[in-house]
């Protein structure tokens, strides 16, 4: 055989069995679970804004509500990452299943509450005391509402063991409210704006400030099998997290309608939106760790730097 073919059949091989050259490059599948919401919604924007595939990752998402699904697939290895709130993770830690914290979602911050307990207008409940027996509805059990809720009643004179909490989901608050079947709710945006700019009801208290002023509510998070055998994946995901979250922050409007087409629902330019936090920090979420252990949530103090895998350590 003449020596000069043999590059030429060699390349024809290659095109022919579908093994890719050394001029085609197979980008690594990343797939990424969360809710479309304000505080998890930076990882849509990412995808839709052409972010991930620039970075040199295939990125496919999985718009999911349900934390239990989300966590468990992600526990699993069905999925990749996953974005839901602090608690969620921390939950997890708590029982032994080992979860790692890669970059930062949502971030609260009193001066621009985003969430709070809501109340009839005409309701005869003005303090904490007054909600003892009483039924509050949150999205889900085990939720930053549920949480800052409970802290708050105990903090201001109440008793939360006396209280009921239901799930109650926030498009039907408003409606459980004038029903009767629940005499609060604990609503973050949208359903929170709506609610104390409407007719039917009115804030009873920023039930996040007793949590702390600023802190992390979301996180987005992955097995620490994933994030030991892909570190480099791992390190690229958070860069281009925390690329996007300062995008978003200086792009509301944008964001607004990218968030808008996937949620199915109108973000409209008053209402009060989410900072996205642009690393993993200690202070942001030590906090919340703190009110889990206060409120019984978990069973023993979890150091927040514990939970964070180790390409993404901020202090």
């Amino acid at each position: 055989m003449n020596r000069s073919a043999i590059p030429t059949i060699a390349a024809a091989l290659v095109l022919s069995l579908g093994v890719p050259s050394a001029a085609q490059t197979v980008l690594p599948v990343v797939t990424i679970a969360g809710p479309a919401n304000d505080t998890a919604a930076a990882f849509l924007y990412a995808a839709d804004m052409g972010f991930f595939a620039k970075a040199g990752l295939d990125v496919r998402i999985n718009v999911q509500s349900n934390p239990g699904t989300i966590s468990a697939a992600v526990a699993s290895g069905a999925v990749d990452v996953g974005s839901l709130t602090v608690p969620i993770v921390a939950l997890a830690a708590d029982h032994n299943v080992p979860l790692k914290m890669i970059a930062a979602a949502g971030i609260y911050s009193s001066d621009n509450p985003t969430s709070g307990l809501v109340v009839l207008k005409n309701a005869a409940i003005q303090k904490a005391a007054d909600l003892n027996g009483k039924t509050i509805g949150v999205r889900d059990i085990n939720n930053m509402n549920y949480y800052a809720a409970k802290l708050w009643i105990d903090k201001n004179g109440g008793n939360s063991s006396s209280v009921h909490f239901v799930e109650v989901p926030e498009t039907q608050a408003l409606e459980a409210l004038s029903a009767g079947r629940i005499d609060a709710a604990a609503l973050a945006n949208p359903g929170f704006y709506d609610a104390v700019h409407g007719a039917v009801a009115r804030m009873l208290a920023p039930t996040y400030d007793t949590i702390a002023k600023n802190f992390l509510i979301g996180v987005y998070f992955t097995s620490d099998a994933y994030a030991k055998a892909h570190p480099d994946i791992v390190r690229k995901l958070a860069a281009v997290l925390n690329d996007t979250s300062k995008w978003a922050n200086a792009n509301r409007a944008q964001s607004a309608k990218i968030l808008e087409k996937y949620s199915g629902s109108p973000v409209p330019a008053a209402i009060p939106r989410v900072i996205y936090g642009t690393s993993l920090r200690i202070g942001d979420v030590q906090p919340v760790l703190d009110v889990l252990y206060t409120v019984g949530a978990i069973r023993k103090p979890i150091r927040a730097a514990d939970l964070f895998a180790g390409e993404a350590t901020s202090p």
